[in-house]
């Protein structure tokens, strides 16, 4: 009896061949991109800054409202293509906030369960955020364990423990593909100075600065990269003194940027310059840009404003003209009762007034900004 004449390859081409539910959900990420538009570059007008342009790259408009939007759709496919979520698989992730929310967002959308590991003072406005999208919150008190738990919650469950401070880095694809470096220089494209001298970034993961600084030098771009660090964050020390092995004790109070650890995600190679902005200075200067642009803002948003200030200052006193860009990281609506209410803020001791006052005249007038910012250039070799 003679053997059939078809062959592997006839089998495995054309349209009929299929994985089932990993490419309907691959499909579906995919499709909601396709439905999303890009996110809006904002010139911020300061005429008291005249031949230095502001632009924001606004991503506290995407469907979840935040940066970590991008974030989630690339750890999304990242686990489907690497075959680590399949149909039913429970999903968990060590968050403060809005990741999970990104996250929650995606799980529901492919039909998976979505468990969020959260220190127990995360704003009630994130938590509504993720329950809204189906997830679930497990809050601990102690956020130095937040990721143990986060690991043991999914061994629990026999799910796949998303880990974005590890996989941040290498989800995205920082070549380009639509990323966010790609699209502020295609968007930059027709300004005045489309080449920035500064972009500004925080960092959280660790992985938009690592993609932004890696897309510097693959495009060979002359723009420098500068991230802002918060107070209680292991990132600033272990820049400095190029120990990735430092922690701090107490967490941050910035929501989003700051950790008790430097991340596996954070590549202190491609990073210009840090600053460690002073939580008082980050919200201050979050009220300041909330007055700007008639809408509030979020803490972190404040923080990465503060740096690119302090950089309009340093080109402002040398003569220099050029652009700066920096992001909105997500909407303020969701710090109502956090950094927006003074009895919160006093609680905690933060004044925020003696840096809106410097922020607002510099901004205003152009006078010299002094503060007492910790900074620091990259001490590795260009």
């Amino acid at each position: 009896m003679n053997s059939p004449s078809w062959s592997v390859s006839d089998r495995t081409c054309g349209p009929r061949y299929r994985r089932g539910w990993v490419d309907d959900a691959v499909a579906a990420i995919e499709a909601d991109q396709c439905r999303t538009a890009d996110t809006h570059l904002i010139r911020l007008i300061v005429p008291a800054l005249a031949g230095i342009d502001i632009y924001l790259k606004d991503e506290s408009t995407h469907p979840t409202g935040s940066l970590k939007h991008r974030l989630a759709r690339s750890l999304f496919l990242y686990a489907l293509c690497n075959g680590h979520i399949r149909e039913g698989t429970p999903v968990v992730e060590a968050s403060s906030g809005s990741t999970a929310v990104s996250e929650a967002y995606f799980a529901q959308m492919i039909g998976v369960p979505f468990y969020a590991v959260m220190p127990r003072t995360t704003s009630e406005e994130k938590i509504a955020a993720i329950t809204h999208y189906g997830g679930n919150c497990h809050l601990i008190d102690d956020g130095r364990f937040l990721y143990a738990e986060a690991a043991a919650l999914a061994s629990r469950l026999g799910g796949h423990y998303m880990d974005q401070f590890t996989f941040a880095e290498r989800a995205t694809d920082w070549r380009g593909n639509n990323n966010i470096a790609e699209s502020i220089f295609s968007q930059l494209q027709g300004e005045r100075c489309p080449l920035p001298e500064w972009i500004v970034m925080g960092a959280g993961t660790g992985g938009t600065s690592a993609t932004m600084g890696r897309y510097l030098r693959y495009r060979r771009y002359p723009t420098r990269l500068c991230v802002a660090d918060v107070e209680h964050s292991a990132f600033f020390d272990a820049f400095c003194n190029g120990d990735s092995a430092r922690t701090c004790e107490r967490p941050s109070l910035i929501e989003g940027v700051g950790r008790p650890r430097c991340e596996p995600s954070f590549v202190p190679g491609v990073v210009d310059r840090m600053m460690k902005v002073p939580d008082a200075a980050s919200v201050a200067a979050m009220n300041v840009l909330t007055r700007r642009l008639r809408r509030p803002v979020g803490g972190s948003t404040g923080t990465n404003f503060l740096a690119l200030c302090r950089l309009a200052a340093e080109m402002r006193q040398q003569g220099q003209t050029g652009s700066l860009v920096t992001l909105i990281c997500d909407s303020g609506e969701r710090y109502r009762q956090t950094y927006y209410e003074p009895q919160w803020l006093s609680a905690r001791g933060l004044d925020p007034a003696p840096y809106e006052a410097a922020l607002s005249a510099f901004l205003d007038t152009g006078a010299p900004l002094r503060l007492e910012i910790a900074d620091a250039g990259n001490p590795l070799p260009a």
